[in-house]
């Protein structure tokens, strides 16, 4: 008989423990982006888009499981098409010329108020898994217990990863152990408040798939954009002292761009199939681990990435398919299924958001803003356009950037080159084919986004920054023009 009361009132406290835990409304949190993903390289939006789909064959069993039961953002956005500058946004919710990353080969130093370190304040676990990739920092990511990440860009096979800050050797396809150390983690840690943010490799360049998708979408076909036809106006314009498609990423002769770069497409989606798979692991585990219900899944991207688009290959640019990104959130407790927000959110958010979630206030640093409430119809005024940054990085042909994304139009300057801004209007040119800058029928939205463009710089403070990497200017103020075509 005393058993059994015993058993009773230890499932009471049991139970009393787990249902504080669900009313304290801090639940799980699990990060999880990738590297390079369009906002297109989900089947969830290849089938949304139906006959003008590029990609209607790749398939993201997993990514689109948790759109189906959660929330699946349209129209999000990178502040800065570039990954380290990008990541650092995502950790400290800060424009880069502020934050000061403004290329992919500076250290992050301002690490004192990220999501990290004011999450972990209010008691959660916090840990980081692995590309990091602000420069090429080592040692133990800050404002994280644990870290088990890799200098710089790694490598696909048998990097060596740093646990806590030391070096260990590691065997097989690098997401797929970064995947094994993060849900080894979530089960050691199942009875905690936990944050884990898992940032992988893929899908950089050079793409270097695991053999178990070598020979995936083998026969699929490729489909070119209809803008590859359309160079960038700044394209082979650049003398940057460098030689090769970092310089001027122009598409070659004797063939279309899509042509041409084959079998990096391929490869491309092949990594990012292989992501799915360890998205799939993950929520097994937490599935197995009963943690569902109580795990907030958030899963985006770095930036975007051209194929062929305006014969690009790479991002940096201001067009959508560099700037725009996946973003989905699942948290079964709270948030709805299949819901769809068409709202613009960006990169600059997720810090923010990741704190609401957590109920902690935002710091004053902070310059983006949690879309919690866009997700529980709470807001009744949000952004409806953004400033877009990019800063000359050494050795590549892209310019000093800054432009205005609006719900329907786009204005797109480069300092000091009058004469390569762009105008659309994407309410009637989505892809960007029609350049209006310098046409009558532009004039309005030209002057409309004009002044946009003047308001948001003004409201997020835009410098061009000291730290970023000088322009290889002449004594007109201009970019230097190379002496001799690059490709012949």
């Amino acid at each position: 008989m005393m058993k059994m009361k015993y058993l009773i009132l230890s499932n009471l406290i049991l139970l009393g423990i787990c249902g504080a835990k669900a009313q304290t409304g801090r639940p799980n949190i699990i990060f999880i982006y990738t590297d390079d993903q369009r906002f297109d390289a989900l089947s969830v939006v290849q089938k949304e888009q139906g006959d003008k789909a590029r990609f209607p064959w790749f398939k993201t069993p997993n990514l689109d499981r948790i759109a189906a039961e959660g929330v699946r953002f349209r129209n999000a956005f990178v502040i800065n098409s570039l990954c380290s500058p990008s990541r650092s946004t995502m950790l400290n919710s800060r424009y880069n010329h502020l934050n000061g990353i403004a290329n992919n080969h500076t250290g992050l130093k301002d690490t004192t108020v990220t999501y990290a370190t004011e999450i972990r304040k209010a008691g959660y676990q916090t840990a980081f898994f692995g590309k990091w990739h602000m420069g090429n920092e080592t040692g133990k990511r800050p404002g994280f217990d644990y870290s088990a990440s890799f200098v710089g860009q790694g490598k696909y096979l048998d990097c060596p990863i740093e646990i806590n800050g030391v070096a260990q050797p590691s065997k097989g396809w690098i997401d797929d152990v970064s995947t094994t150390n993060a849900v080894n983690y979530i089960k050691e840690n199942k009875d905690k408040t936990f944050l884990v943010t898992l940032a992988f490799k893929s899908g950089h360049g050079p793409f270097q798939p695991p053999v178990r998708h070598k020979d995936t979408f083998s026969d699929a076909t490729l489909t070119k954009p209809v803008s590859e036809s359309l160079d960038s106006p700044y394209q082979g314009q650049i003398d940057t002292g460098k030689k090769g498609p970092g310089a001027a990423p122009q598409q070659k002769k004797g063939g279309s761009w899509t042509e041409n770069n084959d079998e990096k497409i391929r490869n491309y989606f092949r990594t990012l199939a292989a992501i799915d798979e360890n998205v799939g692991r993950v929520l097994a585990t937490l599935d197995s681990l009963h943690l569902d219900q109580n795990t907030v899944v958030i899963f985006s991207s770095d930036n975007g990435f051209f194929f062929g688009e305006h014969g690009l290959g790479d991002k940096r640019a201001a067009y959508d398919e560099s700037m725009r990104i996946p973003l989905l959130v699942r948290y079964p407790a709270k948030f709805p299924k299949g819901k769809l927000i068409d709202k613009i959110v960006l990169n600059l958010d997720d810090a923010p958001s990741i704190l609401d979630l957590a109920g902690i206030k935002s710091p004053a640093s902070f310059q983006g803003k949690s879309w919690v409430p866009l997700i529980e119809d709470k807001v009744k005024d949000w952004r409806t356009s953004f400033l877009y940054e990019y800063f000359y990085e050494n050795g590549y042909g892209v310019p000093t950037i800054k432009a205005v994304r609006t719900e329907t139009g786009k204005l797109v300057q480069y300092p000091g080159e009058t004469g390569w801004s762009e105008l659309y209007d994407l309410s009637k040119d989505p892809n960007e084919t029609n350049n209006l800058y310098n046409t009558s029928e532009g004039n309005k939205l030209k002057t409309q986004l004009g002044k946009e463009l003047e308001k948001q710089e003004k409201s997020v403070g835009y410098i061009n920054p000291e730290f970023a990497d000088p322009k290889p200017l002449d004594e007109n103020g201009r970019y230097k023009r190379p002496q001799k075509e690059l490709i012949p």
